[in-house]
């Protein structure tokens, strides 16, 4: 079994409202925009029981209690080149109230970087990467009765990792990512699967009317699937990927197709996934990577990523601004649980993760 090598302890992460802060007054970032009701707190919750903390982790809820799996992070010299990356198969649970993490049992194989969705079934895990390649499998785990049991899905049509998912309705949708782990080029790639119609598997859509991309944001709002940002990829003159920061978004419904939405204000890649929903119809992703500080050098002094509090208002198809967060995290999951919106682990920058917890709320949101 592939676990973290030595745990944090329990004491230490018991440490409930140690951060809360209180942040008001929207800055319109598009001419007309209203500005999105505030405030919003920010809760930490128990960290996880690793001193290091996971980019890519699965997360969702079951039966009530916060599940997390999986991740990646580089436990030796993050300094070095090339650097030695670690994949965990651990799954760790939060319970109602719970001050503390619980092991369970493991995933089957250690896995990253692919996309989480919480079902009535369970937390669905989609796709990832290991060490050397990447995965089509699709499983929900499910915490009941202090059991943690793990069912099969349709496997995705082809490998896939680095990409962003939502759930609308009662179907699943995937947008991007890539095939393998070399790859320059990124997918262009819309999958759905029916939780209702299993025996249809993924279904390939039309994509959206921009590039392939990694690292997008998923959200879901009004009964339409939406694509934020991301990062989409090329070849570079001696064959790595070079990454294109994204503003765009889109919007896709059922039985409409896609339509194109306004530029965010600016890129958000890799920021906590899906969206979280707040009040009045907006949709809000916290930080992310604008792409300011690509190439910042030395890489040991990078400041950190974005900390805007971006909002889209599904009503009057605008952007804001609504003020800046007191940290930064990229490539962690978005978990909406016990009425506010958990941000698990993730980079605080490049190379260095964070065992930290953090739970957003705001008003007007309601209840689930």
């Amino acid at each position: 079994m592939n676990r973290p090598k030595q745990p944090r302890p329990f004491e230490a992460t018991a440490r409930a409202l140690l951060l809360c802060a209180t942040l008001f007054a929207a800055r319109p970032a598009t001419a007309g925009a209203n500005p999105m009701p505030s405030p919003f707190t920010v809760e930490s919750l128990p960290a996880l029981p690793d001193p290091e903390g996971f980019a890519g982790m699965f997360a969702g809820v079951t039966h009530g209690a916060l599940l997390v799996a999986g991740g990646a992070n580089i436990p030796k010299n993050r300094w070095q080149d090339p650097i030695q990356k670690s994949w965990y198969n651990s799954v760790w649970i939060l319970e109602k109230s719970g001050t503390s993490w619980l092991p369970t049992s493991p995933l089957p194989e250690p896995l990253a970087y692919g996309v989480s969705v919480t079902i009535p079934e369970g937390v669905l895990c989609i796709g990832g990467s290991s060490p050397d390649r990447h995965h089509t499998a699709v499983f929900a785990l499910n915490w009941e009765n202090r059991t943690l049991t793990t069912r099969s899905y349709p496997p995705l049509p082809s490998p896939c990792a680095h990409a962003c998912a939502a759930l609308v309705g009662r179907t699943v949708f995937v947008a991007g990512g890539t095939a393998a782990p070399s790859d320059t080029t990124a997918l262009r790639q819309f999958l759905a699967l029916d939780l209702d119609h299993l025996e249809a598997g993924w279904q390939q859509l039309p994509p959206w009317p921009g590039p392939g991309r990694i690292l997008g944001v998923a959200g879901s709002a009004d009964g339409g699937f939406h694509l934020f940002s991301g990062v989409s990829l090329s070849r570079g003159p001696e064959g790595h990927p070079v990454r294109t920061y994204l503003r765009d978004a889109f919007r896709y419904r059922p039985g409409h197709g896609w339509e194109t939405l306004p530029d965010l204000p600016h890129a958000c890649a890799a920021a906590p996934s899906p969206a979280m929903e707040g009040p009045d119809r907006t949709l809000l992703i916290p930080g992310g990577d604008d792409g300011t500080n690509t190439g910042f050098t030395p890489l040991e002094q990078h400041p950190g990523f974005c900390r805007s509090l971006l909002a889209y208002s599904a009503g009057n198809n605008t952007w804001t601004v609504s003020g800046q967060l007191p940290f930064s995290t990229v490539t962690a999951p978005a978990v909406f649980w016990e009425n506010r919106t958990v941000i698990v682990s993730g980079e605080t920058r490049p190379r260095v993760r964070t065992p930290e917890v953090r739970a957003l709320s705001f008003s007007g949101r309601s209840a689930q």
